[in-house]
């Protein structure tokens, strides 16, 4: 049989099943529902595991720390476990502390030099790498990836073994040059400009690794074409790196940035192996004196609050930086 056609529209013959069009889309449906209720249960089963180590070694601790901040949690609360809600006294006694800001300005201004000297240097081997065979390359990134994997705990130790006093290797190596004198039994921690100088040295050369390897990766994957049409121009290899090639790689210039900024700012385990903030507290940085008030005078309120206080100003920088980079309408 054939449908008629009417003012309505066709009208199927008896053999037909009006309803049959309508299921395939519901069982369609059906089908995309299972499958994205399949998707969520496998992305929960996936990430429950991981979502409790975090919440275990991430969330717990700063709960911690923000209640124990807000109290007078001490050396004899570990023992008893009683402490006493204080609310903000904590946080008035270390904003008022005069050794306090004196930390946090020593923090600043080394936290800039180290910046400064490890991405500067970083950016200069990143730009070294590109000009070299493949062997050499391969050779560098190899001693760059060694020197970066080297926990910073034995790198400190033998960084201070290095600079002893008396069977130092650098203070035997700069006495045989005569370039400063008899250098043989200089301590370098015990002075105030040559233990920040050696801390200066250690800390960036731990950091020049990532920065370095980091930077080179976005260098050979920026377009090349527009720095061949410079060369073409006229451009010298100067004009060249500054003005064509950086704000290129801008993006993954402010990331290693302010990686490095967080990471400088919270460094702890080099300037205590090397000079555990002296002498006189002379490199005690905030790290150093956020453990000295919790560990050493066993003031862990005062130290979770100046900690916490940390934390914030981190959490603001780190903030305007996010906010400025989507202003210029960069990626994350």
């Amino acid at each position: 049989m054939t449908s008629v056609t009417t003012g309505v529209g066709p009208v199927p013959h008896s053999g037909e099943d009006p309803s049959r069009d309508q299921g395939a889309p519901r069982r369609r449906n059906k089908r995309q529902r299972g499958l994205r209720s399949n998707d969520g249960k496998t992305a929960a089963m996936l990430f429950g595991p991981t979502g409790l180590i975090l919440i275990a070694l991430v969330a717990v601790p700063i709960v911690f720390l923000l209640i124990s901040s807000f109290s007078d949690f001490n050396q004899r609360s570990l023992f008893t476990g009683e402490f006493n809600i204080v609310g903000l006294r904590q946080y008035v006694i270390a904003l008022s502390d005069s050794e306090f800001w004196f930390a946090i300005l020593r923090t600043v201004l080394f936290t800039a030099a180290l910046v400064l000297g490890s991405v500067l240097i970083g950016m200069y081997i990143s730009q070294m790498m590109t000009r070299l065979n493949g062997a050499m390359r391969y050779l560098v990134t190899f001693v760059l990836i060694f020197a970066w994997a080297m926990p910073n705990v034995a790198s400190s130790i033998v960084w201070k073994w290095l600079f002893q006093p008396g069977y130092g290797v650098v203070n035997w190596m700069l006495t045989r040059l005569r370039i400063f004198g008899d250098m043989s039994n200089t301590a370098w921690s015990n002075n105030t400009a040559l233990a920040l100088i050696c801390i200066w040295m250690l800390v960036v050369w731990q950091a020049v690794p990532y920065i370095a390897i980091t930077l080179y990766a976005a260098t050979i994957a920026v377009d090349h074409s527009c720095l061949e049409a410079a060369q073409l121009d006229g451009a010298g290899s100067w004009r060249l790196y500054w003005q064509i090639l950086v704000p290129m790689i801008k993006p993954n210039l402010l990331v290693v940035a302010i990686l490095s900024v967080i990471w400088d700012f919270n460094v702890f385990n080099q300037i205590w192996l090397v000079s555990q903030g002296g002498p006189a507290g002379s490199t005690a940085t905030i790290g150093v004196f956020t453990y000295t008030k919790a560990f050493v005078s066993f003031d862990i309120g005062q130290g979770s609050a100046i900690a916490v206080i940390t934390m914030l100003m981190l959490l603001v920088l780190t903030g305007v930086y996010i906010r400025n980079l989507l202003k210029s309408g960069e990626d994350l």
